[in-house]
């Protein structure tokens, strides 16, 4: 049969649908679900991260007659932290826009203001470990504030793009978000100078990703360098030691624990000595099971080992940048965004730091690294990016 001059048989189903006269329009089916890929990734990570510990800190927590003590704490975090993930994951991210008590206030204002008084407290009220007030203790849980601030950030940033992105085109938009985080930076930056690095790197980052015109980012850049040096050097004296160190680490006294994790990623060579066969970690790197970790890495898995490291994390990235560009709407974006840029400043900095590329400073890396809080923290943020996944439809 032959309509308008082509044929019936070979016309799509919606012609068809037309030309037959039948107006019944069939409905689209939509799933949801997780982003297994991220999901399995996480877990991946922080497993080895698991396992890296045990080898990295046995001898040390067998002198403490504990040889799984790190080890147990650690999963402990994990295991609180996928349970928040799991948690976070299965809410609507978007009920942190959502008004409270009919006011404007919303989560993100109540995070915000938790965020604001935790660091206050923390520099009355904080335990003092190694000469800084950097954790609060409340009965058994000892935690570093610092590391909610970092979410606390993640969130109110995304909220502010998500109400007026088109404010960041113009340098007075961003100095309109800075105000607001500008608090909570010198709070952090009065005892923990990377922490607040990390901070402001991800109100730069979100403001960067966020703005369609980049070059005042340009200006922003060299007055943060400069304030970043003026910090360093008419601040606390072992910041300029720090420097010291990088510039000489062969002859400098204290250049002790960096030198030590240069000797372990040399000794590795290309696949390492082994799982458990590392000689520095015993007693040579001062805790080599935290911020020196990846040098334990090197040392047992090798360049190869150290690569994969980086390319899971690489792999990471990808996906959450993936779940970033189809999230329904900006506030899921920049969720995504805010998380990612914590995630690669805090691996770029730790793997900088080991290798001596830059001075040295403390930042763990992320799910790998020793440290309870700061791992469950991070699976709570991936639940973030997890729960936007399940948002996303596909046909």
């Amino acid at each position: 049969m032959e309509r308008s001059g082509y044929s019936y048989r070979n016309a799509s189903l919606e012609e068809r649908r037309r030309q037959s006269g039948s107006g019944r329009r069939q409905k689209v089916r939509y799933t949801r679900q997780y982003d297994f890929a991220l999901l399995f990734l996480t877990i991946g990570i922080a497993l080895f991260g698991v396992i890296m510990i045990y080898s990295a800190g046995y001898y040390t927590a067998a002198l403490k007659n504990s040889p799984l003590r790190y080890v147990k704490s650690q999963l402990s975090g994990l295991v609180l932290g996928t349970v928040g993930m799991v948690v976070v994951s299965l809410v609507d991210y978007q009920v942190f826009m959502q008004k409270m008590f009919r006011t404007k206030i919303t989560l993100v204002h109540l995070l915000y203001v938790l965020a604001l008084m935790l660091q206050g407290i923390v520099l009355v009220a904080g335990a003092e470990i190694n000469g800084a007030k950097r954790w609060l203790k409340i009965g058994p849980i000892q935690f570093q504030p610092s590391e909610i601030s970092k979410i606390a950030a993640i969130v109110f940033i995304a909220y502010a793009v998500y109400q007026r992105r088109r404010d960041l085109d113009r340098f007075a938009g961003f100095c309109r978000i800075l105000l607001y985080m500008a608090p909570l930076i010198l709070l952090i930056l009065k005892e923990n100078l990377s922490s607040a690095i990390i901070v402001a790197g991800i109100t730069f980052g979100m403001c960067f990703v966020a703005s369609r015109k980049k070059g005042y980012f340009l200006v922003i850049v060299f007055f943060a360098a400069v304030g970043l040096a003026a910090v360093i050097f008419l601040g606390e004296g072992f910041r300029v030691e720090r420097i010291k160190i990088w510039m000489d680490v062969e002859n400098h006294v204290k250049a002790f624990q960096i030198r030590q994790g240069l000797y372990a990623i040399a000794s590795g060579g290309l696949f390492g000595k082994g799982l458990g066969q590392s000689m520095q970690k015993l007693g040579f790197i001062p805790e080599a099971y935290n911020d020196m970790i990846f040098s334990v890495i090197c040392e047992e898995l090798g360049v190869v080992g150290a690569v994969l490291v980086i390319l899971a994390f690489l792999a990471l990235f990808w996906r959450i940048v993936v779940i970033a560009c189809h999230a329904p709407d900006l506030f899921g974006t920049m969720l995504c965004a805010g998380v990612m840029i914590q995630l690669a400043i805090q691996v770029i900095i730790n793997i900088a730091v080991v290798t001596n590329s830059i001075p040295s400073t403390g930042i763990p890396l992320p799910l790998i690294s020793y440290g309870g809080t700061s791992a469950a923290i991070i699976m709570v943020e991936m639940g973030l990016v997890l729960g936007v996944s399940r948002q996303i439809k596909q046909k």
